[in-house]
């Protein structure tokens, strides 16, 4: 395998100099835009296998391009790490509920961010590792049809476009319907255990995979006071 090639969407030059530096000293390829809509160009034009973008861009923030790029509704779409100075609640569940997986604040120490790019890829691997497990068995339940290995979601025959996290927490609770997953255990299971953030930005990633799956969502329901669950029968 060779190296990954990750695109670095940054508007200040220290910040991308630096960011640029540390990823290449880890053994990643780089690639740099000064603006969402020149990453926009590289995305059409090169195999980018993980994204770093800045949230305070010109033009267009980083919001409006991570939407953008999720509404592309590409099969293999690159993990998404916001790069934000807004460390408030609101602004990271925003940027989580556009289809970011993942985010850092500024100013950030360059060692947490190589660990979080490592981190992020090594999903991405692992789920090109269980497409090639021919073990790896879809779960049908109600209208559904979830494949792991394909990473691919069904819904009444039409495909349904979910993001990495969006799709692991579903996966996670179709494994076993009817069982209840507390807030922390869909934490752990998406994030790992040394990631930091809040039981409400979980509660974004639900609503909006209930949104995506339309009449499907009511089949996750919410455990007052503990979790969420996927109901083993429908209605």
């Amino acid at each position: 395998m060779g190296k990954a090639n990750i695109l670095v969407v940054e508007d200040d030059s220290d910040i991308q100099q630096l960011v640029s530096y540390n990823l290449i000293k880890s053994g990643f390829n780089v690639t740099c835009a000064d603006s969402g809509e020149e990453a926009l160009q590289i995305l059409d034009k090169e195999q980018i296998d993980l994204i770093l973008l800045d949230l305070m861009l010109p033009g267009k923030d980083g919001m409006e391009i991570c939407t953008i790029i999720r509404d592309k509704n590409d099969f293999a779409q690159p993990p998404i790490i916001m790069l934000t100075a807004k460390s408030e609640e609101d602004d990271i569940i925003t940027g989580l509920s556009c289809g970011a997986d993942d985010y850092i604040t500024k100013p950030f120490s360059p060692r947490v961010l190589i660990a979080r790019v490592q981190a992020m890829l090594r999903r991405k691997q692992e789920k090109i590792t269980r497409e090639q497990r021919p073990e790896n068995k879809s779960i049908a339940i109600h209208s559904m049809l979830i494949h792991p290995g394909r990473h691919e979601v069904l819904v009444e025959g039409k495909q349904i476009h979910l993001t990495a996290t969006e799709f692991t927490i579903l996966e996670q609770l179709a494994s076993r319907p009817g069982w209840v997953y507390s807030r922390q255990q869909i934490i752990d299971k998406i994030r790992g255990y040394d990631y930091l953030i809040t039981s409400r930005a979980v509660d974004v990633q639900i609503f909006g995979l209930r949104k995506k799956l339309g009449n499907m969502g009511s089949c996750i329901e919410t455990v007052r006071g503990i979790g969420y669950r996927l109901k083993e029968n429908k209605g």
